[in-house]
Order: structure tokens, then sequence, then C-alpha cells
């Protein structure tokens, strides 16, 4: 039996050097509980980037994989296949959406919506071809192919990668002022994340997507949330940009689409936004497989009949009420949303790093974003008395 140190050694002498990870080898898990290879548990508070926001290895998921990996499991678009049309029925009938496009991937699914404003612009708003401009926000992260750290304000996404694509326009996040300022004739799309992520869990004052929806409408530029991390119940709406009263023209999801079992992804619009797409222009081998839909299925009945989006907005002010009770010379803020939130440390606090392995030594996994951020997102499932537990740890760390 392998040690973690003999795994670690092994993932970095035979693994590209891309991530950072904790020094922790995980292999089984349960709910909000991982374990390592030596038994030791940790409570997970990262829940995968919010992918895992059904728990781990929920029984029903773990049953519709092994049922539906043993009868179809891809058929590729050129045939059809049972699963994908109740998939789209009932994701489309859930969000209130006309049409779906299910892909793979978080950064697959971005593309693919880029793809659709741009052809959009050119065919219904009647943009001169190869002038469409997409805006978006300082400190976005929506993924890692070429196109997307194009439009990156993070220096080292970029380093070593360009040529960049054309075609983006920056402005700060949470400025509706500047949006409507940016707007050009050539202006398709605002893409933006209703709270961003990987930047460290930032929420934008109050009434800015509003007063983005209703600069979109009147320039008649298409509003495309990202909701791949805020979606599907983190922020305690099935969407985050629920809490604004709005319904943008575009939803972009993933992660927790699939319960963490498979990756799946989707873009959500209107017919005559998804309906650009002719036969050819757009694809990928394994989207819309029958085992991702099928796994989508009831990753959604999860999210709907478990009441997670409640649990998370309830459970979430109960966590944010006991973490400002903290009195830490290290903490500068707390913010968030539901079961998210950034705990922002001071910048003589030494970066965020070390005291996630502070909180690893006492069981919990948690992970470091823009080195002065600890981001806590456990699955939506988390018990209040397990919230407890996970806050007297923070304490210890925290106050120390």
């Amino acid at each position: 039996m392998f040690t973690s140190q003999a795994l670690i050694e092994l993932e970095g002498q035979y693994c590209a050097h891309n991530y950072k990870p904790l020094d922790v080898v995980l292999t089984k898990a349960e709910g909000v509980w991982v374990e390592d290879i030596e038994g030791k548990r940790y409570l997970d508070c990262l829940a995968a980037y919010s992918a895992v926001n059904q728990g781990h290895c929920h029984p029903r998921l773990v049953k519709v994989v092994q049922e539906q990996a043993a009868r179809l499991a891809l058929t590729s678009r050129a045939f059809r296949n049972d699963q994908l049309p109740l998939f789209a029925k009932e994701l489309c009938e859930l969000t209130g959406y006309e049409m779906m496009l299910p892909m793979n991937t978080g950064a697959e699914a971005v593309e693919t919506a880029i793809k659709a404003v741009r052809k959009w612009g050119y065919y219904v708003k009647g943009v001169p071809r190869e002038k469409a401009e997409i805006i978006v926000c300082a400190g976005n992260f929506h993924g890692r192919t070429t196109t997307i750290i194009s439009f990156s304000t993070e220096e080292q996404y970029k380093d070593g990668f360009g040529p960049f694509t054309p075609g983006f326009v920056v402005i700060e996040y949470g400025n509706a002022a500047e949006l409507a300022k940016a707007i050009t004739p050539n202006t398709v799309a605002f893409l933006v994340e209703p709270i961003q992520g990987e930047n460290g869990v930032v929420v934008p004052e109050a009434g800015f997507l509003k007063a983005a929806a209703e600069i979109c409408r009147q320039n008649r530029v298409l509003l495309v949330a990202d909701e791949i991390q805020s979606g599907l119940g983190r922020t305690g709406r099935l969407f985050a940009f629920e809490h604004e009263g709005i319904k943008p023209d575009m939803v972009i999801i993933g992660k927790a689409l699939s319960g963490g079992m498979y990756p799946i992804s989707a873009v959500l619009s209107s017919r005559q936004v998804l309906g650009v797409f002719q036969p050819g222009d757009h694809g990928s081998t394994y989207s819309g497989n029958p085992l991702a839909c099928a796994i989508g299925r009831e990753a959604l009945r999860i999210i709907v009949e478990e009441k997670l989006s409640e649990r998370s907005a309830e459970l979430g002010a109960y966590l944010m009420a006991e973490l400002q009770k903290i009195n830490s010379p290290y903490v500068d803020h707390f913010r968030g949303k539901g079961l998210w939130i950034g705990i922002v440390l001071k910048k003589e606090a030494g970066g965020a790093r070390r005291f996630c392995e502070a909180l690893q030594q006492r069981g919990i996994l948690a992970k470091e974003t823009h080195e002065n951020v600890i981001r806590l997102a456990p699955p939506l499932t988390i018990k209040r008395e397990e919230l407890d537990w996970m806050v007297q740890r923070l304490k210890a760390v925290l106050e120390a």
C-alpha cells in the first residue's frame, strides 16, 4: 500500500505542476466528509468548487451512475439517445428557459456562449462581421481556454499563452455606469458572474445586476450570467441572479449539474438566441451523452426535493453570524451569500495558504484564493452541528 507521501512524490514526478494542492491524498468520501489513505477524516469546505453541492457520493446519484453506465454510456450526437430529450425538458422547465445546449465542462459552456452571442450579433442584431464585442468584468474567472484567458485580468493566467483572441472589453466589476459607457453599436453581450468566485467570493453592491439587466435591454445587448459556481443552490437561490429579481438572456451552468459525478454543463437561453446554431456549427463527442444526462436529471431532482437552495440560505445566514463572532487580528472582513463565504485576511496575515494548512491539521479542508482569501463552500447537505464543529476549528486557527 502506498503512503500519502509516496503518492505525492509520484504525482510530482509524472504530473505537470499546474496545480498546488494541499498535501492530503483522499481516497473516499460520503456527504460532507472525506478520508485520506491513512484513514484521517476531514470536513470538506470546498465541495470541489461547488460541484458537490449534493454531497459526496450521494446514494441516488451512485445508483443512477451504476444503472445507466451498465445500460448505455455514450452514443455521440451522431445518434439520438433516450436521456437527452428528458434532461433538456426537465432542465428548461425548472429554469424557465426555452432551449438548452449541453456540453461537458464549464469552460466549454462559456466558449459555447461566446460563439452563440457572436453569431446572434451577426445574424440577428446586424453587427458587421468580425466586429462583435463582448463586455466582461475585471477580476473575472470563466475558464482556462485560450479565448477565455484572453479577457482575464489575472496576468498569470495569460503569461506565455498569447497571442490572444480579440473582441472583449473589460470594465470594473459592479459598475453599472461603466457598463453603460462601454456599450457600442457592436456590443453583443455582457458576460458576468453574479458573484465572483475565484476572485474571492466578491459580491457586488445590491442593485448592480438589476441595473445591468436594464442597460442591456435598452441597448439590445444580451445579458449572460455565468452561474457555473454560483448556481444550483449555492447562494440560497437556484441561481444567484434571482436575488435581484432578474432573468438574464442566457445562463451558463455546470459543476453541481452533475453532483460531482461526471462532467456536465449547459447553456440556457431563448429559441431566438440558441436557434442561431445549425447542424455542423458546434458540437462535442461527449455532449448530451446518456450517462451525463441521466446523472444531470437526478442531480436536479436532489437539489429541488432536498431543498438545497433553502438549506443554503438558512445555514449560510447562520454560518455568517457565527463567523462574525470570531475576534481575529488576521481577519479584515467576511463576505458572501448562502453557504459561499470568503474570509478576507489582512495583508499582514501572511497569506491564506498557511491558514488552510493549519485548518487541514485540524480536520478541515479549505482552499485559499487570490492569496489572502479563505473560501468556504461546503456541500449544501451539511448539518448545523457540523457547521458548529467547523466554526470551532476556524476560531482556533484564526485567533491563534
